[in-house]
């Protein structure tokens, strides 16, 4: 049986019509490669028993999550072949995902945030890094929101930034006051040193007087998590965490979050109520001297 004949017309039809990223097709690559590994069949021969057996065998190894992937992976080639009508019927049908445990994101504790935010200023760098963690605490943006923003999407005069989230669909966050002097001083005092004679309206950059990375913002994150003492799986997205569960723990409405945040559902909201009663009993239990006292 050859592989690659069996996924070459699927292989075209991701990375050409569909147009997915490298890192998503060399996905699907390894998850079906290892799928025909196993079943050792031509695809017009295979049956949902013989994916079921698959999903058994990799169960034995593998968590839910990664399960789930290969079931994704799976079904969508299958569709793909019924769509051509290689097909008569897609082996499928009916076989659902793996039950997984809903988890909590991490998020920082507001004296954790607070030390992560006391960056001694002394260079254009530091007031770069301060203007950025001061943004996104106050917005909750994603990463990406973040990193593609321009200078002129920084209002200083309504104190709000306009970003761009899933699906191009533009929303604007209010500012904290700290967050625009933080911005203030980084876009008319220091971002000049970082441009390097290149002209651009990108509003973070990195050495190059380019627009920052992903990569680059993690590391810098990473460095100064580790700088401050602060010792949690700490990511960008804890800090979007962190913003929108302080907001409803401190009594913002949930809808409002639900704006700020760019969430489409208001379902996707409603995990931060759950994080929010927990932060409050984590802190409850650290503050109240009589819940110190042993049972």
């Amino acid at each position: 049986m050859d592989i690659n004949k069996q996924l070459n017309d699927y292989m075209n039809y991701i990375n050409i019509e569909r147009q997915l990223s490298k890192n998503t097709s060399d996905g699907y690559k390894r998850d079906l490669t290892s799928f025909f590994l196993y079943v050792n069949k031509e695809y017009n021969k295979i049956t949902k028993k013989d994916i079921l057996n698959y999903i058994t065998y990799i169960s034995k190894e593998k968590n839910a999550k990664t399960v789930n992937r290969h079931i994704v992976s799976i079904r969508n080639y299958f569709k793909f072949l019924s769509r051509k009508g290689l097909i008569n019927e897609d082996p499928t049908d009916d076989i659902t995902g793996l039950k997984t445990p809903k988890t909590l994101p991490h998020v920082l504790s507001e004296e954790e945030i607070d030390k992560l935010l006391d960056i001694n200023c002394n260079n254009a760098y530091d007031y770069r890094n301060k203007a950025m963690l001061e943004l996104m605490y106050s917005s909750g943006l994603r990463v990406s929101e973040l990193l593609n923003l321009d200078v002129n999407d920084i209002d200083f005069d309504m104190n709000i930034v306009r970003c761009f989230g899933k699906g191009s669909k533009e929303r604007i966050v209010p500012l904290s006051n700290i967050a625009t002097n933080c911005l203030h001083d980084y876009i008319y005092v220091y971002r000049n040193t970082l441009l390097k004679g290149k002209i651009t309206n990108t509003l973070f950059l990195n050495s190059r007087g380019d627009k920052l990375t992903r990569q680059g913002f993690f590391k810098i994150l990473k460095l100064l998590a580790l700088e401050k003492g602060i010792n949690k799986d700490i990511s960008p997205h804890t800090i979007r965490h962190s913003f929108a569960t302080h907001l409803i723990s401190n009594g913002a409405d949930l809808r409002s979050v639900q704006t700020m945040l760019g969430h489409e559902n208001i379902e996707t909201t409603q995990i931060y109520t759950h994080m929010s009663d927990n932060y409050v009993k984590e802190n409850y239990n650290k503050a109240h001297p009589r819940s110190k006292i042993d049972k």
